[in-house]
């Protein structure tokens, strides 16, 4: 029988136009223009779809056509799409302008919607009955900080796990009142820099400045870095594997989250899930979207020949 994970975040639109030549400022840039459906949420939940999860998606949309755009991919995907659906807004998209080299221009995130998936909302039955029927809880910081407290609540009440994505500095502060009740976190060094207020001497560090903050485990990414994970009393640091060709780095933290979590689902240790994590990340950055759609259990398993062991901290 499949596992069961139940997924509570963004799920929108992403647009990104990418300049062809040198980037001038202030003038009209030749370029491309892309768009797919996104979500830190939206990504992870597909991906385990796609690594064999029964994955249902909780999430507010628009009653537009890039709302159907989300509601396509989930089915593509396989993921059991709830939406709490507003037929009078706008499903909420983030806009990106990149340059030739991939660095971020500029941005603009047009997430007001989310602010409607209240606290109450968690009372609706079928929502109760999700918390009940899944085996895991993930969610993202897309949500409002009082409905974040309220999904962490309600799954350490019924004995659930729960796991998170960071999603930005800006909105990963909104987990700091209820980290305690967090059994693993999914960031990067600016994110962990937000919700610890500083930065370690040394990477190691950053196991002792979460954990300060009430986290039983997590992984922070560092670009091409070494990572750090940490769950209990064990960390580790690991080597991102090297590719043959990047095509886009979007959602690859989001793979990352969805290759830890499926490998600690078939009760694999910090050490060996982190892997599988990394070899997710590997599998997407060479795709041009964001959850690439050749992932599966096989190729993740041939991917974790280019990831070279964790290395132990303590």
């Amino acid at each position: 029988m499949k596992r069961k994970i139940l997924v509570l975040g963004g799920a929108h639109i992403d647009r990104r136009g990418r300049i062809s030549g040198d980037t001038a400022l202030g003038s009209s840039n030749p370029g491309s223009w892309f768009e797919e459906a996104g979500g830190g949420g939206f990504n992870a939940a597909r991906n385990l779809a796609r690594l064999g999860f029964d994955v249902t998606m909780i999430s507010p949309r628009g009653g537009d056509p890039t709302g159907e755009m989300v509601t396509e991919a989930a089915c593509a995907a396989g993921v059991n799409d709830r939406p709490f659906v507003f037929l009078d807004r706008k499903t909420p998209s983030y806009t990106a302008i990149i340059e030739r080299d991939g660095n971020l221009v500029i941005a603009l995130a047009d997430m007001d919607l989310y602010r409607y998936f209240s606290p109450r909302r968690l009372a609706i039955r079928a929502v109760r009955e999700a918390f009940a029927d899944n085996d895991l809880i993930l969610f993202d910081a897309n949500l409002p900080e009082d409905t974040i407290a309220a999904i962490v609540t309600r799954a350490n009440s019924l004995g659930k796990p729960v796991a998170a994505i960071a999603i930005s500095p800006a909105k990963v502060v909104k987990l700091k009142a209820c980290a305690e009740g967090i059994d693993f976190l999914f960031l990067n060094e600016a994110e962990a820099t937000a919700l610890a207020g500083g930065r370690p001497d040394d990477a190691a560090g950053w196991v002792s400045l979460l954990g300060d903050t009430g986290l039983k485990g997590g992984v922070v990414t560092r670009g091409q870095r070494e990572l750090i994970a940490f769950a209990g009393k064990q960390s580790i640091a690991l080597q991102p594997p090297a590719v043959d060709s990047v095509a886009d780095v979007t959602g690859a933290g989001d793979s990352l989250a969805a290759g830890v979590l499926s490998a600690f689902m078939h009760g694999l240790p910090l050490e060996e899930a982190v892997r599988h994590g990394a070899a997710a990340a590997a599998v997407t950055v060479q795709s041009p979207l964001a959850v690439s759609e050749k992932l599966t259990p096989e190729l993740l398993r041939d991917t974790l020949a280019l990831v070279p062991a964790a290395r132990i901290l303590h």
